[in-house]
C-alpha cells in the first residue's frame, strides 16, 4: 500500500514539476520571441509578408515545418507585440497555424497505414480534420476579421496588469543580460525563443495526461459517439485538458483504424477542439503588450475563438446533415485512388505557398 501511495506521490509531483518548468520556459520564451521579434522584420519584407492573406499562409507553411500549431501561433502574437504584425496579421497567422497543425493528423495516418492498417481507414481521419479545420476557419476569419476592424469585443479587455509586472520583475533581468550585456542581436535572440518554445511545449507534453483509446474509459462511451453534440462537447474537454489539438485529434487515427468511432461521428469532435485549442495561446496573449490603435492580443485570440465557435455552431445547428453529407462525399472522393490523394496532398502544400506569394 505504502509503495502504490509512494508511486501515486511521485508520478503527482514529477506531474507538477513539469508543468511548472514547462510554463516557466513557455514565458521566457514569449519573452524572447518579443525582444528579438524586430530582426524578424527584414526577413518578413522579403518574403512580402503583408496582409491577411500572406500572413495565413505564413502561418500555415509555418505549422508544417515544426508540425504544430501552438508555437506558431505563440510566435504570431510575439510578433504582435514587437509591432512587426498588425491585428488582422496576427489573426491571419494564428488562423493559418490551425490550418497547419491538422496536417499532423494526416501524418500519423500515413505512419498506421505504413505499418499494415487499410489506408481509407487510417487517413479518413486526417482528411477530415482538414476538410473541417479548412470548412470552419476559412469563413470564421471573414467574420473574425470583421470583429477585429469594427472593435466590437474591445470592451471585453481583462486587465492583469499586476501580473505582468511581478512576471516582468522576473523575466526583465534575464532579458537585459541576453541583449544589452552579452550584445545579442534580435535575430539571434528571436531564434532562442523559438527553440526555448520548442522545448517549453515538450517539456508541458511530459506532463500531459496519458489518453489510450484502448481503456475502458472510451469502451464506456461507445454508446455516445453518435450524438454530435457529445462529440462536440468530447472534442473540447480532450483538447481542454491536453492543451494541444494535435494530440487530441491525432487520438482519432487509432479510433477509427480499429472501428472505435466510425468517419463520421469524428466531425463534431474536430470542431470542439478546433474551439479550445486557443486556451494556451489565450493565456499567452495576457503577456504581450497592449499597442495604441490597435486591440490587444488578448482580443485578437477571443475573436478568433468566437468566430470559430460562431461557425461551428451554426454548422451543428442550422443542417448538420448537409454539412456532414458533403464532407463525407469530398473525402470518399479524396481517397478513391491514389491520383486524387496525391492530388490533394500537392494542393494542400500549394495553397499555403500561393498564399505567401499573392
Amino acid at each position: 500500500m505504502q509503495s502504490a501511495g509512494y508511486k501515486r506521490y511521485h508520478r503527482v509531483l514529477r506531474t507538477v514539476l513539469f508543468a511548472l518548468a514547462g510554463v516557466l520556459l513557455f514565458i521566457l520564451a514569449l519573452f524572447l520571441l518579443k525582444e528579438g521579434a524586430s530582426g524578424l522584420h527584414p526577413l518578413l519584407m522579403r518574403l512580402q509578408v503583408s496582409g491577411l492573406v500572406n500572413a495565413l499562409g505564413f502561418g500555415w507553411a509555418m505549422a508544417y515545418v515544426v508540425l504544430s500549431g501552438s508555437p506558431v501561433a505563440a510566435i504570431s502574437l510575439s510578433l504582435f507585440g514587437g509591432q512587426v504584425l498588425s491585428s488582422v496579421e496576427t489573426f491571419g497567422m494564428i488562423t493559418g497555424s490551425r490550418l497547419g497543425a491538422s496536417f499532423i493528423v494526416l501524418f500519423v495516418g500515413f505512419v498506421y497505414w505504413l505499418r499494415g492498417q487499410r489506408r481509407a481507414a487510417s487517413v479518413s481521419a486526417g482528411v477530415l480534420c482538414l476538410l473541417v479545420t479548412a470548412t470552419i476557419y476559412l469563413p470564421a476569419t471573414v467574420l473574425g476579421t470583421l470583429f477585429l476592424n469594427q472593435r466590437w469585443l474591445d470592451t471585453l479587455q481583462l486587465d492583469i496588469g499586476q501580473v505582468n509586472s511581478v512576471i516582468e520583475m522576473v523575466y526583465d533581468p534575464i532579458i537585459h543580460l541576453l541583449s544589452n550585456q552579452l550584445e545579442l542581436p534580435n535575430l539571434v535572440l528571436f531564434m532562442l525563443g523559438v527553440g526555448t518554445l520548442l522545448v517549453a511545449f515538450q517539456i508541458l507534453d511530459r506532463a500531459l495526461p496519458e489518453i489510450d483509446p484502448d481503456s475502458a474509459r472510451f469502451n464506456k462511451i461507445s454508446s455516445l459517439v453518435y450524438r454530435p453534440a457529445f462529440m462536440f462537447l468530447l472534442g473540447a474537454s480532450i483538447t481542454s485538458i491536453t492543451l494541444s489539438v494535435s494530440v487530441s485529434l491525432t487520438l482519432l487515427v487509432p479510433l477509427t483504424a480499429k472501428g472505435y468511432i466510425r468517419r463520421e461521428n469524428i466531425i463534431p469532435y474536430i470542431m470542439g477542439a478546433n474551439i479550445t485549442t486557443f486556451i494556451d495561446t489565450l493565456v499567452a496573449a495576457l503577456i504581450i503588450p497592449t499597442r495604441a490603435g490597435e486591440p490587444s492580443a488578448f482580443i485578437i485570440v477571443l475573436t478568433q475563438m468566437l468566430s470559430v465557435g460562431i461557425i461551428s455552431l451554426l454548422a451543428l445547428g442550422i443542417d448538420y446533415s448537409l454539412y456532414e453529407r458533403l464532407l463525407e462525399r469530398s473525402m470518399r472522393w479524396i481517397l478513391r485512388d491514389n491520383r486524387t490523394l496525391g492530388a490533394f496532398l500537392a494542393l494542400i502544400f500549394i495553397v499555403p505557398v500561393i498564399l505567401m506569394l499573392i
